[in-house]
Formats: structure tokens, sequence, C-alpha cells
């Protein structure tokens, strides 16, 4: 995954393009330490949805707490509390690190989820280890029949790929 360089990119309302900056200068340094760049990547992504969601949440609280919710709900989707991932953190750790009481974090986080709709392995949300076998990121409708897109001929899955259907082009030696 590749950070977009701008909050245009983003496409951040102008509005509140202020927060969603401070907002990154407290994941990209966390995600840089503790956890990589593509939850650094997601922490955008998740921070850009919450400010076009109307109204937005962004617009009143501390940003703080804020950043650390976004870390706590991509670690809760992404399954981060779980001690075989890599990278991990417990919930107490998380809280330490970011300095936000994890009954705040875990309050916090819900209301991300449940303004976004977001749920456990949310494949907008998920990193691409998690993705490469989740089981509905690759499904697709083809003449009315559910398919795995991995299956289908490379035509039938750039198409699903530019209308947005499945992450990522599959390697066609994976088949």
């Amino acid at each position: 995954m590749s950070r977009p360089q701008d909050d245009s990119s983003l496409r951040i309302p102008q509005a509140l393009r202020h927060e969603a900056r401070e907002i990154f200068k407290l994941t990209d340094p966390f995600c840089a330490e503790h956890l990589d760049a593509e939850y650094g990547d997601l922490c955008h992504k998740l921070v850009a949805k919450l400010a076009r969601k109307r109204p937005s949440p962004l617009e009143r609280g501390d940003l703080r707490i804020w950043a650390g919710a976004v870390i706590y709900t991509l670690v809760g989707i992404n399954f981060l509390f779980d001690r075989s991932q890599h990278p991990h953190l417990t919930g107490d750790q998380l809280s330490a690190l970011t300095g936000v009481p994890k009954s705040t974090l875990a309050a916090k986080a819900k209301r991300i989820r449940d303004a976004l709709s977001l749920g456990p392995m949310e494949p907008e949300f998920c990193r691409r280890k998690i993705l490469e076998s989740h089981p509905l990121a690759w499904l697709i409708s083809v003449n009315d029949v559910i398919v795995d897109a991995r299956t289908m001929p490379p035509e039938i899955q750039a198409e699903a790929f530019r209308k947005g259907l499945i992450p990522w082009l599959p390697d066609p030696d994976s088949r």
C-alpha cells in the first residue's frame, strides 16, 4: 500500500483537514514505531472515511483520543490483539502507548464501528495478509452465480477489480 500524498486524494472535506492532519501526526509515528506502514495507510483511510461521514464524529472531541481509537478499531478488525498475529499488542499495551485509558479507546472504537457499520474482518480495512484468505473479499456474482474471483479468467478478474469488487488482481501463478 502506498500512502496518499495529500488530503484531497483521501477526499477529506476541507473543513476537517486540520483535524485529520493532527490525527495523522499521532497515528503515523505510532504505526511506524509499534506496528507497520500498512497500519499507517489503513489509519489514513479510516480517518478519511470518518471525516466524510455526515455529521462527522471528528468535529468534536480530543484528537488524541480519536487517533488512539482509530488504531484500536483497526487492530480489532485485523486481530492484532491475538497473540498469534504479528505485530501484536494487547489492549493494555495500546492504552499505555497512546496514553488513553483502555475503556475510552474501546468506547470510541465502538462509536467508530457503529458510525461506519464496520464488523470483524471488514474487507475495506483488512491488512493484505488477512485479505488473502478472507472468505468474502473475493466473492463476486457472475451471471447470478456467486464465485471466487481468484478462480475466474483474468479478464473477469480485471473487470471485478476495476469495479472495486475485489481488493487486488490475484497473481496468475497462484491458481
